[in-house]
């Protein structure tokens, strides 16, 4: 398989980027600039580093079966999704690991762009909105401000908005 992702970290496993035990793919590049994000650096498209597809893969194999699934975060996912699409596509062939996705985009905003309507169909779990400082709550459950949504996202029906 050939690719490239530019990746801002890897996490081989963690309990609060999601439900159950999963991986996270950190993805370089945000245009929000959302005041006090708390992966700043990130925001650069040129942190980190260009990753082949099969090096994040080997990554994933390693923990495999431990973790539960795979979820994105950044920067923003989406500025990358011509590249995450079929690295995604062969993540789900090959294992079918739930995916979940934090994004600062709205759910409504990103199925405007035909791109990003596709790469929402291989994403089982979307947390969207920006992160809004005056918003924050450490009491939530995956997700930084109320304003964010935990969105199950159903082809072919509308998103179904989890709570936890």
């Amino acid at each position: 398989m050939i690719g490239t992702l530019q990746v801002a970290g890897f996490l081989e496993h963690s309990t609060v980027n999601g439900e159950g035990f999963r991986s996270v793919l950190f993805l370089s590049g945000c245009p929000h600039h959302c005041p006090l994000c708390h992966n700043f650096e990130m925001q650069n498209m040129n942190y980190g580093e260009q990753v082949d597809y099969e090096s994040i893969l080997k990554r994933i194999a390693k923990v495999l079966p431990l973790i539960d699934g795979l979820t994105l975060s950044g920067g923003e996912p989406f500025i990358q999704a011509t590249s995450l699409i079929p690295f995604l596509k062969h993540i789900k062939s090959k294992w079918n690991l739930s995916i979940w996705c934090y994004t600062g985009y709205t759910y409504e905003a990103l199925c405007e762009n035909a791109l990003h309507k596709e790469l929402l169909q291989l994403i089982d779990v979307l947390i969207d909105g920006p992160f809004v400082a005056e918003l924050k709550d450490a009491n939530l459950k995956y997700r930084g401000s109320s304003n964010q949504r935990i969105l199950k996202i159903n082809q072919n029906k509308p998103p179904e908005l989890l709570y936890y």
